[in-house]
């Protein structure tokens, strides 16, 4: 299962650098990662890599829709999708280590979480959670869940899967590695972020013949759900985001703070661009980082405060969706 291709040439990169600079900077303490998609079929994902200087480099081709990253202590953990991989690289001031090692598996890899040396991470194909140990690199467990489980968040002591494919939440003990409830929270579930006592969830779901696209929001507290359909047509995305003491959703071109009944606030917008061009968002560093793509030539990374200012861009590679930050 396990093929040894062990780290040995440091910052295997091509620059792709906002600031003309032609190394990185030796005081570089740290970097921003981009998870370059790539074209499905085409082994062309990347990685983009910022440093805190704003210059901007991405490795080599390195195989079939990179969906996902994590930092792990001072390593890089990478899913590729379509080549049902597992990619580890160790993360210096000077970039990453490569060619890093890689893990072959039988199932397609999309979100994770880690708790206690362990990637939780939902699969498709499998419609389940499979737990792959980060010391002997083996996958130890796999936990049934709903149908297409996409998004996972977790406190360390539950985990929570949005089965995207069905209506349900999957709420998982971490101890028993065992679902203890599914909570029923309207179709299409995706994204997920846990605030106080609640989990919010962001909802994108089809009509029967795929013509209309139709977006929600729920929650979950213990056992009560709270259930809003926004409707046909309405230009939403897929994040949501905690922060400012509030919930934001991805919403007409930037994210929208919910009220308690799940309503987008207007007057509480942050950012302003093209809904279409919006395939990520999140939060770094007190930031809202926009990832931007028309799937073709525009590929870029918009860094907005949260006054609505932009205070930087960045191009990128082709594609760009999940974001993770190391610091030295």
């Amino acid at each position: 299962m396990l093929k040894y291709l062990m780290a040995s040439i440091l910052l295997l990169v091509t620059a792709c650098d906002n600031n003309n600079a032609d190394l990185v900077d030796d005081e570089n303490n740290s970097w921003v990662f981009v998870a370059n998609e790539g074209s499905y079929g085409s082994s062309n994902g990347s990685i983009s890599m910022i440093d805190n200087s704003g210059n901007v480099y991405e490795t080599d081709a390195m195989g079939d829709v990179v969906q996902s990253l994590e930092v792990w202590q001072n390593k890089l953990i990478v899913f590729i999708n379509n080549s049902k991989e597992i990619r580890i690289f160790d993360i210096t001031s000077e970039g990453l280590s490569m060619p890093g090692i890689t893990i072959s598996l039988d199932s397609d890899p999309r979100e994770m979480v880690i708790i206690d040396d362990n990637v939780y991470f939902t699969n498709w194909s499998s419609n389940d959670v499979k737990v792959f140990n980060l010391y002997t690199y083996n996958v130890d467990a796999s936990i049934p869940v709903g149908i297409m489980p996409e998004g996972i968040i977790t406190d360390g002591v539950k985990i929570w899967v949005a089965n995207s494919g069905g209506t349900t939440v999957s709420e998982i003990d971490v101890a028993t590695r065992t679902v203890t409830m599914n909570h029923e929270v309207g179709e299409g579930p995706q994204n997920l972020i846990k605030k106080d006592n609640a989990i919010y969830v962001s909802r994108t779901y089809y009509s029967s013949d795929w013509t209309e696209t139709y977006h929600g929001a729920s929650k979950v507290e213990d056992i009560e759900v709270t259930i809003n359909n926004y409707g046909a047509g309405v230009a939403c995305g897929g994040a949501v985001l905690s922060f400012n003491n509030k919930v934001y959703r991805s919403a007409n071109g930037g994210v929208i703070s919910l009220f308690d009944n799940l309503e987008l606030n207007d007057a509480d917008k942050i950012g302003a661009y093209d809904q279409s061009l919006i395939y990520h968002v999140e939060v770094i560093n007190d930031h809202v980082w926009f990832a931007l793509t028309d799937y073709t030539d525009l590929n870029e990374v918009k860094v907005v405060d949260f006054d609505g200012n932009e205070i930087n861009s960045f191009q990128v590679g082709l594609i760009p969706g999940d974001l993770a930050y190391w610091q030295k």
